[in-house]
């Protein structure tokens, strides 16, 4: 039974009752809410009403807990007590009970422990609390407190996340409800501190000043103490009093010189060089890097390449060690933002346009508020000058656009994992492919990671680790650092543990949240649209490497037409890819990736019933025999 959502009941084997539109899902909400209570016809009255209800109320509500009772016979019971109702059931089967119940449990609980409780009770959660009922009382009387343990619970993950050093976790998880609750300055202080933690000094003080505008703008008030000591803490002065109250609107007097100048303009933007450092080994790569000279070489020369590939093949590697390369032809300077385009939430490009404008010059009370309005002085201040940008790990078009520049002098590199064709047919972008190594490539960087001895001494165990790996920088790397840790093992060792495909992808970890195969899958899985992701799941049901249109439409259950969108979504991810004679080929870390979130998501009768229909439409286009 379910209300961190849009009210749901399902029988153990993962069948939804119809519960149907109108009051009977208010009167199943507090009946739920409150399992094993005597709830009052005048409370059901009232809360379904919201405390005007026509003279016929009570014959309704008798209507409505007499079509549950029909529902939940053989499941749960509802008997007639007093002037009430009582819904017998175990209160574990309620989703708002066991959310409570793991939130208490994780405050006595150690912080990896808490962590973990904590992030299960919040995975409870489907939307707003009775999202689909109807009436204002009752989601203020049940969905109001249950919204502020909500946050709370997030609070205490947030915080529990700060002491245990999981700075990432902490921005991935506050960095969206900050920005649906922009008055909650508890949340903002932690996402500032781990922001800060992070290196990410700029965004700490994007959040805080979006922050203190909204507290002025909807309260008229400024920051509390705790708010304004974390914004002094992030420029360095230590733990202090609240900084002084920086006014909304500018201040009455002559106007400013430009459109957005507070003060003097610069004669020019300081030179920025922003990239980070290049992968000191990189290898391979020949091809790509040739496809890009040559379109640096064309006339018109393109404003935007697109480098797209999936998770772990080395997008950013190839663009830093690129962009290094062409410094000398863009002397006004090097951008560069992580746009996180696959995390949650990702960065805004009014953050990177306001992180950019300060590198370029501009004061922070300078910068316009709007989006617009800082994507103008963006181009403004490249204007007649050549600079190169890269946009790392984009995720939508929509996400890049404010921050391509407009000057032809101007170049901007975007990685994604996606093929980000709105970039290719609205704005003229190159799109350039990155796919796995060769298997040359992908010896000599195990060869420069471990000693081209080591790699000589077992060439054949070798090979098989490139192919366990499927090529994947990200996975190759790994394995090196795993068998640089163990100078003594043989390739063979490592090989072995990696042929066991229960255990591929568990090896494939630098025990890191950011440097796992399975992690950097999981981020462009979660990125699907729910669809896609479910054909994903199914596909994992699925024996061979090779998957024919007729076969993924027989494991989803749904029609070809709405099958192929899902298949071109997930070749759009990087997930599948279409050959010439339309079958869809995968590697095979995403195979076992697709298998194992069949069996954590997808119920054992839903598996065992896609394999069944594989097996039907197999026998279907199998020839009879005489």
């Amino acid at each position: 039974m379910r209300l961190l959502g849009p009210v749901e009941i399902e029988t153990d084997e993962g069948l939804p009752l119809a519960l149907g539109a109108g009051r009977i899902r208010t009167v199943a909400a507090v009946l739920i809410s409150e399992v094993n209570q005597a709830v009052t016809v005048h409370r059901l009255i009232d809360l379904a009403w919201d405390g005007e209800p026509p003279a016929r109320a009570r014959g309704v509500v008798h209507n409505h807990v007499h079509r549950l009772r029909q529902l939940l016979e053989g499941h749960a019971e509802l008997v007639t007590r007093g002037q009430g109702y009582v819904l017998i059931a175990d209160p574990a089967a309620v989703d708002s009970h066991r959310f409570r119940s793991l939130v208490g449990a994780a405050r006595d609980a150690d912080p990896r422990a808490a962590v973990a409780m904590l992030r299960r009770a919040l995975g409870l959660w489907r939307g707003e609390a009775l999202a689909d009922v109807p009436g204002d009382r009752v989601r203020r009387t049940l969905g109001v407190g249950l919204a502020q343990a909500r946050l709370a619970a997030l609070q205490e993950l947030g915080a529990k996340l700060l002491l245990l050093g999981r700075y990432g976790e902490v921005v991935t998880e506050l960095t969206a409800w900050t920005a649906e609750h922009p008055l909650h300055e508890e949340l903002t202080v932690l996402l500032m501190r781990a922001l800060q933690a992070n290196g990410r000094q700029a965004e700490a003080l994007d959040h805080y000043h979006r922050t203190r505008r909204h507290l002025k703008e909807q309260l008229g008030i400024d920051p509390g103490p705790a708010l304004g000591a974390a914004y002094l803490e992030v420029l360095g002065r230590g733990p202090a009093a609240p900084p002084p109250s920086v006014p909304v609107r500018p201040p009455a007097g002559p106007p400013p010189a430009g459109p957005y100048a507070v003060g003097p303009r610069p004669a020019a933007p300081p030179r920025v060089a922003q990239l980070p450092p290049a992968v000191v080994d990189f290898c391979g790569r020949a091809r790509e890097l040739a496809v890009l000279e040559q379109h640096l070489d064309r006339v018109p020369r393109p404003h935007c390449l697109v480098l797209a590939g999936g998770g772990g093949a080395g997008k950013t590697s190839l663009a830093v060690q690129w962009a290094h390369r062409l410094t000398a032809e863009f002397p006004d300077g090097q951008l560069f933002v992580d746009l996180r385009g696959f995390e949650r939430p990702p960065m805004r490009a009014g953050t990177a346009l306001a992180a950019f404008l300060r590198a370029l010059g501009v004061r922070e009370a300078a910068i316009p508020d709007s989006v617009p309005e800082r994507a103008a002085l963006y181009r403004s201040l490249l204007a007649g000058r050549r600079m190169l940008v890269v946009l790392d790990n984009a995720g939508t078009a929509e996400q890049t656009r404010p921050l391509l520049p407009a000057t032809p002098g101007c170049l901007a590199v975007v990685t994604s994992r996606r093929r980000l064709s709105g970039l290719v047919v609205r704005d003229g972008a190159v799109l350039v492919g990155v796919g796995p190594l060769t298997p040359g490539d992908a010896l000599r960087l195990l060869a420069n990671a471990l000693g081209p001895q080591r790699i000589e001494a077992d060439k054949p165990a070798a090979r098989e680790l490139v192919r366990w790996c499927d090529g994947l920088p990200l996975a190759l790397r790994i394995a090196a650092a795993r068998l640089m840790a163990h100078p003594e093992w043989p390739l063979g060792c490592w090989t072995r543990k990696l042929a066991d495909e229960r255990r591929r992808l568990q090896e494939l970890s630098a025990h890191d949240a950011d440097l796992a195969v399975e992690s950097s899958l999981y981020l462009t899985y979660r990125a699907l649209s729910s669809g896609a992701a479910r054909l994903f799941r199914v596909l994992g049901l699925h024996p061979g490497p090779r998957v024919g249109v007729l076969d993924a439409a027989a494991l989803a259950g749904r029609d070809v037409a709405r099958t192929r969108r899902h298949l071109a979504e997930l070749c759009d991810a990087h997930l599948l890819e279409e050959q010439p004679q339309g079958h869809y080929v995968r590697p095979e870390l995403v195979r076992l990736y697709a298998a194992q979130r069949a069996v954590a998501e997808e119920t054992r009768s839903d598996r065992d019933l896609a394999v069944r229909r594989l097996l039907d439409q197999a026998a279907r286009l199998r020839p009879a025999s005489g």
